[in-house]
């Protein structure tokens, strides 16, 4: 077995809407069915008796060495806790080869996964050894590394239930939420909205007892100090018990508590200082030490929290007894897990000795060890939910104390005997107010009720029924998808809305393109969600980016689908008939959202079709209103368009909207077939968005098809009297519908100058010069600089070939480079005459051919 080919893909896909690792997976003969494999099944289940059982996916497929290989991928991540239910093996039509698709919550678990799972087979298939345990740990230490943590995967939970899209920043806890300009960002439970001020101020526990007292927020009293010295004269200041603590620490680290005698002040203050050369010396408040979850002006948690501690048993050690406690499958070494483990360090041997105990000693049964002073759940403490009980004062003088700070989310400690009163009636305290403060001793208290906070995080962050989101046009097809992008998004940019788009050509910000080259993949589209001045976005959505990685995105509100046609790198990937290549294209439909549209060519069977998987609604466009489907639909009351006369119609029922064809130039008033076809689509699309028709109507009229609005989209040029068209047609269907619009144009004589792309068929490309050798009376082949892949003169042959059988094609030029063979072309020009150029360096050749006009217009001038 050979696995080949692995690829992440990072959105809804082929496969499923899930994320998945896609491998291509290669098999000997004998591999092709596990049953010919003697002792193969059972010396597997020997090395992974979890494993379970090994189905086929059709009545007639065997089960193969690839089945095996999806099987134990997803097996090994679900026993590692991974979250994942979905996997597929699919053979191919070359024989022994296969597609194996692995869900993946972590992109770089799932590719552990399938290594680990290659391993193991070759392991099995060998008889040697394999120590699965071993792999299960790695992959559950690695997802532990990788995953969220508990309170921004908390957040990120209540998010996607409100159906907020979400994206991971970085490989910690940045988080984005929403699109464009509704887009809104955390930092594990810190928002966006709040002030690196207030951040900096909560660091500052000095400053931020100052600013609660001059509030009337009850506070410990104490003050900073600069050395040991100074440390012990302060605690002589204060008297009695005191809080010894970093001034800008955070999780409880280097802090002590209930200290009083001078050594235990020397071995805090070193503790304090290895984290601040600024430490705290306070008051220490007796009671308990409470955690009050405010956010926005609601106090939405409360717990209590206990020092972590041991209880004798009389015959244990307390280091034999943290041992055990920590042996709890709730206590880990980080915050994925709802406790931490119990760390026997100096601060803990302080304590103990506080205590009158070292680490060796023995507690008597029932005698409480604590470990700790301080009870923070990052240090092995526990935590009870407490937040029914909290007093309204109470969470009053709590959320005073946030708002003081300037926190939109703040963990404020309180300590007291009780949540049930007013802290001035106890002489209680607040005594730290924390930024990004950790959540989950509220969603997964050691006892009582886990609190939702995630879902108030989110309810302050986005209004009710605010789901962040940015209307987007996804648009695929064989031809006229650039030309559907470009229209689509100046039809909503008339709305005053910022628009984005990607393309062939690049990516557009408001009509300022920000990237250049083939930017029709998801890593253009998720580029375009990012930025924050974007109130909509058109994407072409390619087959390449498709088959590489998925979408760009998870939803989509209008999926617009032009048509399937043949030329479209049929061949490559796997992707072999147009039937496999609708399969493709349609999954935009299959992603648009319940409240959405996809907009679908009713002339077009293959698109026709793809109806029936789209979650949503749908409009049909033909130019023919009599088609079957269109009837059917508009007889339904659902949306059609087409054209009747010299108008386009939107209807829906017995409603009608009438757009004249004659006031949209890119149609030629009606007589360009094809963009009439994209037009009706566009429209479609500004219908399904809500836009309004008089906008609508002057989007069309305002959008004109020449090279700087549509480069290499049917752009044309005057040049001494003939008429040029450069297009970046480049497959049977897009040259066919070249011709037809071409046959509405008078002309004397005819001439084409073309290449062909060598990633093509052979077919495909033959095919080409088939159809132009009955329109053209002159063909011009070319070269172009890259081959992709064929030999020097290869794809001319072939040209060559497509035109064996011309029946008007009079006169055939071969020529070595595409500007070459422009120039050529232009050289035999008369006035009344027209050339078709198919450019292949669009840019580089619209440039060449406004040089060249511009040349001609100058030796007219002078």
């Amino acid at each position: 077995m050979e696995v080949s080919r692995i690829r992440a893909l990072r959105g809804p896909n082929l496969w499923s809407r899930y994320t998945a690792i896609e491998a291509i997976v290669a098999c000997t003969d004998t591999e092709r069915t596990l049953a010919g494999m003697a002792g193969f099944e059972d010396r597997l289940r020997g090395l992974f008796p979890e494993l379970g059982a090994l189905k086929t996916l059709r009545h007639d497929e065997t089960v193969s060495m690839a089945h095996a290989l999806e099987a134990v991928a997803l097996a090994l991540q679900a026993r590692a806790g991974c979250p994942v239910s979905f996997s597929r093996t699919t053979a191919t039509l070359e024989a022994g080869i296969y597609q194996v698709v692995v869900e993946y919550t972590e992109e770089e678990v799932g590719r552990l996964a399938f290594e680990q799972a290659e391993a193991l087979l070759k392991a099995a298939d060998a008889g040697q050894p394999f120590d699965v345990q071993a792999a299960l740990a790695a992959l559950r230490d690695l997802d532990e590394d990788v995953r969220l943590g508990p309170s921004t995967g908390n957040i990120v939970d209540a998010a996607v239930a409100h159906g907020i899209p979400f994206r991971r920043l970085t490989k910690g806890s940045l988080v984005q939420f929403g699109w464009g300009s509704k887009q809104r960002r955390i930092q594990a439970a810190e928002v966006d909205s709040t002030s690196a001020i207030a951040e900096a101020i909560a660091q500052d526990k000095e400053l931020t007892k100052v600013l609660l007292h001059a509030a009337g927020v009850p506070v410990p009293n104490g003050r900073t100090v600069t050395d040991v010295d100074d440390c012990w004269a302060a605690v002589q200041e204060i008297g009695g018990a005191v809080v010894i603590k970093p001034q800008d620490g955070n999780q409880g680290k280097g802090v002590a508590v209930n200290i009083s005698t001078h050594d235990q002040v020397l071995a805090a203050y070193a503790a304090a200082s290895e984290i601040s050369s600024h430490v705290l010396v306070e008051r220490f408040i007796p009671g308990h030490d409470y955690r009050l979850l405010v956010v926005g002006d609601q106090l939405v948690a409360a717990a209590r929290r206990e020092p972590p501690q041991v209880v004798g048993d009389g015959a244990l050690t307390v280091r034999e007894l943290i041992d055990v406690v920590n042996l709890d499958p709730r206590r880990g070494s980080g915050h994925s897990t709802s406790l931490t483990r119990i760390r026997l360090d100096d601060i803990a041997l302080a304590t103990l000795q506080t205590q009158g105990l070292d680490a060796d000693s023995v507690p008597a049964r029932g005698q409480r060890v604590v470990l700790r002073n301080n009870a923070n759940l990052s240090t092995g403490g526990s935590a009870t939910d407490v937040t029914d009980d909290v007093h309204p004062e109470l969470a009053a003088r709590a959320i005073a104390a946030a708002r003081t700070i300037g926190l939109d989310i703040a963990g404020v400690d309180v300590v007291c005997d009780s949540v049930l009163r007013p802290l001035e009636e106890q002489g209680g305290g607040i005594v730290e107010v924390n930024a990004a403060p950790g959540l989950r001793m509220h969603i997964q208290p050691s006892f009582g009720k886990g609190r939702d906070v995630g879902e108030a995080v989110i309810s302050s962050m986005f209004a009710p029924g605010d789901n962040g989101r940015i209307p987007v046009i996804a648009v695929s097809g064989t031809n006229g998808k650039t030309t559907t992008v470009r229209l689509s998004a100046h039809l909503l940019a008339q709305t005053g809305k910022r628009v984005a788009m990607t393309n062939t050509d690049g990516v557009y910000i408001n009509g300022r393109r920000t990237d250049t080259g083939d930017c029709s993949g998801p890593r253009s589209a998720r580029n375009v969600l990012f930025h924050p001045d974007v109130d909509a976005a058109v994407f072409e959505t390619a087959r390449g980016g498709l088959l590489r990685e998925g979408l760009g995105f998870d939803v989509c509100d209008v999926a617009i689908v032009t048509n399937v046609g043949m030329g479209d790198h049929l061949g490559l990937n796997y992707i072999s008939t147009l039937e496999d290549l609708a399969v493709l294209k349609s999954i935009i439909v299959r992603n648009v959202s319940t409240t959405g549209m996809a907009v679908l060519n009713a002339a077009d069977p293959l698109v026709a079709h793809m109806a029936d998987a789209c979650p949503g609604q749908v409009t049909y466009f033909a130019i023919d209103p009599t088609l079957p489907v269109m009837v059917s639909h508009r007889a339904q009351g659902k949306r059609v368009i087409y054209v009747d006369g010299g108008d386009i119609v939107a209807a829906q029922g017995s409603s009608e909207v009438r757009l004249a064809l004659a006031d949209i130039p890119l149609t030629a008033g009606g007589r360009i077939g094809f963009q009439v076809e994209n037009t009706l689509a566009c429209v479609a699309g500004a219908w399904a968005l809500g836009t309004d028709w008089n906008t609508i109507r002057a989007g069309l009229r305002s959008f004109v098809s020449d090279a700087d609005t549509a480069p290499g989209r049917f752009n044309l040029f005057e040049y001494n009297g003939a008429t040029l068209i450069a297009d970046y047609g480049h497959n049977p269907d897009a040259i066919l519908a070249l011709t037809r619009a071409i046959e509405t144009m008078p002309a004397k004589r005819r001439s084409v100058v073309i290449s062909g792309a060598g990633d093509r068929r052979d077919q495909d490309i033959r095919q080409q010069t088939e159809i132009l050798g009955d329109a053209f009376d002159e063909v011009i082949l070319y070269q172009d600089a890259c081959q992709r892949g064929r030999a020097d003169g290869e794809v001319l042959a072939l040209l060559h070939q497509g035109l064996a059988g011309a029946r008007r094609t009079t006169a055939i030029e071969e020529i070595h480079g595409e500007f070459l063979a422009i120039d050529t072309a232009l050289s035999h020009l008369r006035p009344g005459d027209l050339c078709l150029i198919l450019i292949d360096q669009v840019e580089e050749a619209l440039a060449h051919i406004a040089n060249r006009i511009r040349e001609a217009n100058d030796g007219i001038a002078a």
